[in-house]
């Protein structure tokens, strides 16, 4: 009974090749739908069958928003300090470097100036994937400076806030960057230059209780999560129950948080239509 036994190993494959797809090849939302990883990227991270709205990152959100994907980033090179000398089970340094080196980014937020069908825009967009989006002085910098190129060369401003909340690393430094940040976006204000906020999923903690909510539109993507504390801590602290789904853009946009929900599809239209409102000037095609 020879012919039931192998006499050599042959070729040895391991698991990994044994797969039928690449690994990243295809997506599963939430609700269980499956979608090719190109196909994906081909509509704005979007999943075509429930409408889920993947994360996506600064570099995706300057693709979709600036025209051929061209612009100048402002600021790149600005990197966190550890002036508290925080230590946590890994100290602060230690974590910077590991989120830059994942990431190949150097903090949780990018700027950039660039056109957008044709006028030119600046644009601030958080990272999530980097220390979960969290504020601290380099976010509230970056953004600071942002808003100052925009009162300088009197061009609008975007900021895509994606975010946990301040950087407890950094204390009341952290906390600093909420007037920092709120300051300089009333002096475009003041100057008349539109702003335009866009929550995505999640905007919380001091984000939204700073720049993510004083837009002359605020604006967001659907099903994103929108909030200042977690549910407990709101509950605890109100000593009520929530209605379900309080949190989501689509009940803040019914209890008039928000001015308007958009697919990322339309983000680019949407955003210039406004401007141009705003700015009381003929209507881009």
């Amino acid at each position: 009974m020879s012919w039931f036994k192998r006499k050599e190993k042959g070729i040895q494959t391991t698991t990994e090749e044994k797969k039928d797809t690449p690994r990243g090849l295809w997506y599963k939302s939430p609700t269980g739908k499956i979608i090719d990883a190109e196909e994906l990227e081909k509509n704005y991270y979007v999943s075509p069958e429930d409408g889920y709205h993947v994360r996506i990152g600064s570099n995706e959100y300057f693709e979709i928003l600036f025209d051929d994907n061209t612009y100048k980033e402002l600021d790149a090179n600005l990197t966190s300090k550890d002036p508290l000398k925080f230590e946590d089970t890994k100290k602060y340094p230690d974590r910077l470097k590991a989120a830059q080196e994942k990431t190949n980014l150097k903090d949780a937020v990018r700027t950039a100036v660039g056109k957008s069908q044709g006028k030119d825009l600046v644009i601030a967009c958080m990272d999530f994937t980097f220390i979960g989006g969290s504020m601290g002085s380099v976010v509230g910098e970056k953004i600071a400076r942002a808003a100052d190129h925009s009162l300088k060369k009197k061009i609008p401003l975007v900021i895509i806030s994606k975010s946990g909340g301040a950087r407890m690393m950094e204390a009341a430094l952290s906390l600093m960057q909420l007037a920092k940040t709120s300051v300089k976006l009333a002096q475009l204000a003041d100057a008349k230059i539109p702003y335009i906020s866009l929550c995505t999923d999640p905007t919380t903690g001091g984000t939204t209780a700073s720049f993510a909510m004083l837009g002359d539109i605020n604006i967001s993507e659907p099903g994103a999560l929108i909030g200042f504390a977690g549910p407990r801590i709101v509950r605890d602290t109100t000593g009520k129950e929530l209605p379900e789904g309080f949190q989501t853009s689509e009940f803040l946009l019914e209890h008039g948080f928000l001015d308007f929900i958009s697919p990322r599809k339309d983000l680019k239209k949407k955003i210039n239509l406004y401007i141009d409102l705003i700015q009381n000037q003929p209507l881009r095609e």
